[in-house]
């Protein structure tokens, strides 16, 4: 555990630790690696009983910040008092900047941001010699790091990766990537799109992909081979809209109704559980399917040396939210399963048509099902695509070497990081 006395970053985050955000954890544990020093602080604690076993190898200490308004009003505002108390002008400026903010979108979280980061300036920060702030996600954790370089003075940074981008208030994007040291996201369909909200403002918006470990996800089988009756298709997805989960299982249907054998795997959980499962259950497709939920790295990587085929459906959900690069395809390449995938946002930054895997439209389960047949039958296809998908993967999104360029870019902006 780092020394409360050692200068470190401090890194706000949405829950800390979160099975679905493996490249968080990941980020933490290299940045240590390479000598950083990080204290956390998560907005909320964990909503899984267990976790990646790469979690237990990160040394930085965690505090948690009062998740709600309601309940902990009394703390929140004892610490915000103080703090007022303290630097009446400064608390005064953050207070007007929290009124602006809610004019804009009459939402309460503007208030419970501003008193998150209070509790966090007052209550959490002394002592632990934290020199600069940095949020994963742009909307909340990047509020409260907003809030708390307001009221500590320090500069804040933050990473925005997917749905915190598309989904956020414009306006309130805007001013915060004007108002930070830097941003960093995960692609450069993201970071074209940054760029031209925010009318060029921020002084930089860094493009950093995430990329896995390669070394934990190497190739599993010899996937080039013909593969057997039944298919072995899977999907690892959070159950939610932009994922596309529907369109996937009508596409499944239709291999069905061309009396296609296949057995399809999906893991994950998410909020359109029910109504997911209610599809599986209404194209009568339980006999072919099975649903395995959450489950750790372990069981996942012998899900992937089982595979033929890996498919997803990814599209953009009615509130706009929308994936980057589903780490999953990163994984599936490496493991040396083949990927059909759709053609959206971010995805073809790493998957070609015919090159390292196949694309389709969003939306057009007909479209999908052709893609995975063929992706299932080609054998000439199966055998360019699944080396090439892997030497994509090995060559340009290993992520101890990703990690260097977020580590530069620290460097650049926080002179106390500099001999790290």
């Amino acid at each position: 555990m780092n020394s409360p006395r050692q200068p470190c970053l401090g890194m706000i985050l949405k829950g800390y630790p979160r099975i679905s955000e493996t490249f968080i954890s990941n980020e933490i544990l290299l940045l240590e690696k390479l000598g950083f020093p990080i204290h956390l602080f998560s907005m909320r604690r964990p909503r899984e009983d267990f976790t990646h076993q790469s979690v237990n190898q990160i040394q930085a200490a965690v505090d948690y910040l009062p998740e709600t308004l309601l309940k902990p009003l009394p703390r929140l505002l004892y610490h915000n008092s103080l703090l007022a108390a303290q630097r009446p002008r400064v608390y005064t400026r953050a207070l007007k900047v929290a009124y602006q903010r809610f004019l804009r979108t009459r939402k309460s979280a503007t208030l419970k941001h501003l008193f998150q980061a209070g509790y966090l300036v007052q209550r959490l920060m002394p002592g632990r010699e934290v020199i600069h702030l940095h949020a994963h996600f742009a909307h909340s954790p990047a509020s409260v790091a907003m809030f708390a370089s307001m009221l500590s003075g320090l500069p804040f940074s933050f990473t925005a990766h997917a749905k915190d981008i598309y989904t956020s208030d414009p306006r309130q994007l805007r001013e915060k990537a004007a108002l930070a040291k830097f941003v960093v996201t995960c692609t450069e369909y993201n970071r074209r799109h940054l760029m031209a909200l925010c009318d060029g403002e921020p002084g930089a918006i860094h493009r950093v992909y995430h990329g896995i470990d390669t070394r934990l996800f190497s190739q599993g089988q010899d996937g080039i081979s013909k593969p057997e009756k039944p298919y072995r298709i899977l999907t690892i997805a959070r159950l939610i809209a932009k994922k596309g989960l529907p369109t996937v299982y009508r596409a499944l249907n239709v291999l069905k109704d061309k009396g296609i054998a296949f057995k399809h795997t999906l893991i994950g959980d998410g909020e359109d559980r029910a109504k997911i499962l209610s599809v599986i259950k209404d194209l009568g497709l339980n006999a072919q399917t099975r649903w395995l939920g959450t489950q750790p790295h372990e069981v996942v990587r012998e899900q992937y040396k089982r595979a033929h085929l890996f498919v997803l459906g990814c599209e953009v959900a009615p509130n706009g939210d929308r994936d980057g690069i589903p780490n999953v395809l990163f994984e599936s390449m490496a493991m040396g399963v083949p990927v059909v995938a759709t053609r959206l946002s971010a995805i073809p930054e790493l998957v070609e048509t015919e090159e390292t895997g196949l694309l389709v439209a969003p939306g057009q389960p007909r479209q999908l099902a052709e893609g995975m047949l063929k992706m299932l039958t080609d054998e000439a296809l199966r055998a360019r695509v699944i080396p090439a998908a892997r030497q994509r993967v090995m060559q340009d999104f290993d992520n101890k070497v990703l990690i260097k360029q977020l580590a530069d870019i620290y460097r650049n902006n926080i002179i106390e990081l500099n001999d790290i």
